[in-house]
Parts: C-alpha cells; sequence; structure tokens
C-alpha cells in the first residue's frame, strides 16, 4: 500500500473537506478552497492544511503567476477504494457483507442500482465467491 492510500485513511474533518473541495473543482487555490469549505477557517489555516496534504502525497501544487493551483494526486478512486477499506475494517471488524447490508438498510437505492447490485452478486458468486 502505497503512502498516499495509507495517509488517505487518516484525514482529520478539514483535510477532508478539503479534499472535498479539490476532487469536486479538480484544482483549486488556497482562496477558492477556502471559500467552499464549510465554516471556513482562516486562509493561514487553509494553506497549513494544504501543505500538510502535499507532505502527505496527497495533493500537488503548480505556480500559477503569484498563487499556488492544488490538485489531489490521488485519484478519486482510489482514495475512495482506501476511504472505504478503512471504513469496513474500523466499524465492521473487516467484513464486507455487514457494511453492504448496514448501507441497504439505510439507504433508499434505486431499481437500477438494485439490479446493478444483484449483477455484481451474480458476477461474485460465478468468481467463486463466498464461502
Amino acid at each position: 500500500m502505497g503512502v498516499a492510500k495509507r495517509s488517505y485513511q487518516h484525514l482529520s474533518r478539514r483535510e477532508r473537506q478539503i479534499m472535498d473541495v479539490l476532487y469536486r473543482e479538480g484544482k483549486a487555490s488556497a482562496a477558492r478552497v477556502r471559500q467552499d469549505m464549510p465554516d471556513a477557517p482562516s486562509d493561514s489555516t487553509v494553506r497549513t492544511l494544504l501543505r500538510v496534504l502535499e507532505d502527505k502525497g496527497i495533493v500537488e501544487h503548480e505556480a500559477d503567476g503569484l498563487q499556488y493551483i492544488y490538485r489531489p494526486a490521488v485519484p478519486r478512486d482510489e482514495a475512495r477504494g482506501s476511504a472505504l477499506s478503512h471504513l469496513v475494517t474500523t466499524f465492521f471488524d473487516g467484513s464486507t457483507g455487514d457494511a453492504m447490508v448496514a448501507l441497504l438498510a439505510h439507504e433508499k437505492l434505486s431499481r437500477r442500482e438494485l439490479e446493478q447490485l444483484a449483477r455484481l452478486i451474480d458476477e461474485a458468486k460465478k468468481k467463486g465467491g463466498g464461502r
């Protein structure tokens, strides 16, 4: 597991908020990130958090004149998978099935989503999934 994958599992609430902005926007200046954050902290706090995220290998920047433009260094799918693995391990004792049952019990899914899940379950069964 790479450094960025490990680090993404341990983001603070504010770091996750920054990543939400960067994934939504694709790239953004520190000022834009701060503008899009709920109950935004100070400008210097946002800049510090961006540097921390850069040190963790999760964010990259490029110079655009006098300002830095930040973007995610970790593709969203990779970050999503890492965060999901952490969630399953932390809250469901590593049981993907228990996590799925909990999601199904609490979320209203569309017919299309249910059909997609049924297909994925059928494919997993064919590949020898299940015990």
